[in-house]
């Protein structure tokens, strides 16, 4: 098939417009062929980043809480309006239909008894039509057409028979707006047509209407006022807060928020985040005390290292190099206890355990016995209220590697203080409690007055004269203790041996 003739008015491939067509185009000039990229879009405009939703999203709270506010009672005034207005119509049709089937009775009556006036007496603007056995109308109201009946034959037969009232236009008979009717019949086949305009009823429906329409709006506006008015100072406490959280600086020293005075969730929440910033300058300060503590305790090593490699390098040529390496290799081990002392801590404060696996206390004990060639004391299960069987294992969750820690610096600390024994003990039941295993460690050394026996598991923590056979410790080894039993669900606590000391170590067994 051949192709469609050019257009007269069609540019043709000519020579200059061919080229310019496929010549690139320069830089900073537009390709006209090429379609142009999309603007990108603008956070927080509707339709371009999510739509409706996320600019909903990044409105304030105020302004949330007061326009769903707004939209809720908005619907339910309009729900209310219209319930209002179709029970209102309701109410006034039924006493409308009340007063003409009570009119129409009258009328009935009086026809029976043949006492019927001519014309009809018209009460409250009440049509009448009273017609005969063959159809035709033989009294009426003044008001009223006594040539054509408000209904046809077959429409009267049916209104009669079922009782129920209808509407009628009225226009076609010379009678204003529509007619409320009702059919009734009488003695000796006649027949009355009861009815009542309904104009007013319908102007006052129009007119409730109005006033609905026009004073809603003024009512939503007032309740959405005082709706971002109450909401603005039930949130102004949290802004007092933000203001707070944001004057509080890394490095602020006691510093809380604004509690308000009002007993309610936002009383709850200072109070909750004013407990939590004590918490963290708590946490602060015992950081920094650590990292002082640990700069200090490093120092010294390092300075007694720096001294003897100085000395030896000052005076060469009578140097016992043999016992500088010793000197300078204990001071180096000194620093790498230190080291491995605090890793420990530093894991164990995160409260995870390198692992959780069932361990006999029993066995760990024993073998820290035959090690250091200590008494032992076993009651496994035997006194009242032990849920385990007699000489059942003490079996607990947790790290082995850890636990044998806490034994290892509970004997060597017992140790360096004891007089002449230590004891080590495992019991369940009785008085270490049901699901208990209880581990013991005594000396019988000076003892520590009650006093210090809680403040000796603080981090570098010494007593100056009431170990007076310490050797120099860094002071971790009881702070180590408590926080690997803490991290196992336990608790450890030190009491009067007399003689001596004891540390105590509870822990819970596994299920």
């Amino acid at each position: 098939m051949p192709d469609p003739p050019a257009h007269p008015l069609a540019p043709g491939p000519s020579a200059a417009a061919t080229p310019a067509a496929t010549r690139p185009a320069r830089r900073g000039q537009s390709d006209p062929a090429r379609p142009a990229a999309p603007e990108p879009a603008r956070p927080g405009e509707p339709g371009r980043t999510g739509g409706p939703v996320v600019w909903w999203r990044r409105r304030s709270l105020r302004f949330r809480l007061t326009a769903t506010a707004t939209a809720v009672l908005a619907l339910a005034l309009a729900v209310s309006a219209y319930v209002f207005v179709v029970v209102l119509g309701e109410s006034l049709i039924r006493n409308i239909d009340d007063q003409v089937y009570q009119r129409g009775r009258e009328i009935v009556a009086l026809s029976d008894a043949g006492r019927l006036p001519d014309p009809v007496t018209s009460v409250n603007n009440t049509i009448v039509q009273v017609l005969g056995p063959d159809g035709r109308i033989v009294d009426a109201t003044s008001d009223t057409d006594r040539l054509v009946p408000l209904l046809p034959a077959r429409a009267r037969e049916s209104a009669a028979r079922t009782g129920a009232p209808q509407f009628v236009n009225g226009r076609p008979y010379a009678l204003p707006g529509p007619l409320r009717v009702r059919v009734l019949s009488a003695d000796h086949g006649v027949t009355v047509i009861v009815a009542r305009s309904f104009t007013e009823v319908e102007s006052s429906l129009v007119t409730t209407g109005h006033v609905l329409l026009a004073g809603m709006p003024l009512l939503l506006a007032l309740l959405a006022a005082a709706s971002w008015l109450v909401i603005g100072r039930t949130l102004r406490p949290i802004a007092l807060l933000r203001r707070g959280a944001a004057a509080v600086g890394g490095t602020a020293r006691s510093r809380r928020l604004p509690v308000p005075e009002a007993r309610d969730e936002v009383h709850a929440l200072a109070t909750t985040l004013n407990d939590m910033l004590g918490r963290l300058e708590e946490a602060e300060a015992r950081q920094r005390a650590l990292v002082s503590d640990a700069a200090h305790e490093l120092r010294s090593p390092l300075a007694s290292i720096r001294l003897q490699l100085e000395v030896a390098l000052s005076h060469p040529e009578g140097q016992d190099w043999t016992e500088t390496a010793e000197g300078v290799l204990e001071d180096t081990l000194r620093l790498s206890r230190l080291a491995e002392d605090l890793l420990a801590l530093a894991r164990l404060d995160e409260g995870r355990l390198s692992r959780r696996e069932p361990v006999d206390l029993g066995v760990l004990v024993r073998r820290t016995a035959e090690r250091y060639d200590l008494g032992l004391d076993l009651d496994l299960g035997s006194g009242p209220g032990s849920d385990a069987a007699p000489g059942s294992p003490p079996v607990v969750l947790g790290d082995e590697l850890d636990l044998r820690r806490v034994l290892t610096n509970l004997v060597d600390n017992a140790l360096r203080h004891a007089a002449s024994a230590v004891r080590l003990g495992v019991r369940t039941g009785g008085a270490a409690g049901a699901g208990v295993a209880e581990l013991t460690v005594t000396d019988d050394g000076p003892g520590i007055p009650p006093e210090d026996r809680d403040r000796v598991f603080d981090r570098f923590t010494r007593l100056d004269d009431a170990r007076s056979r310490d050797d120099g410790g860094a002071g971790l080894g009881l702070a180590i203790v408590r926080t690997t039993v803490e991290a196992h669900g336990g608790t450890v606590h030190l009491e009067d041996a007399s003689p001596g000391l004891r540390a105590v170590v509870r822990l819970p067994l596994a299920r």
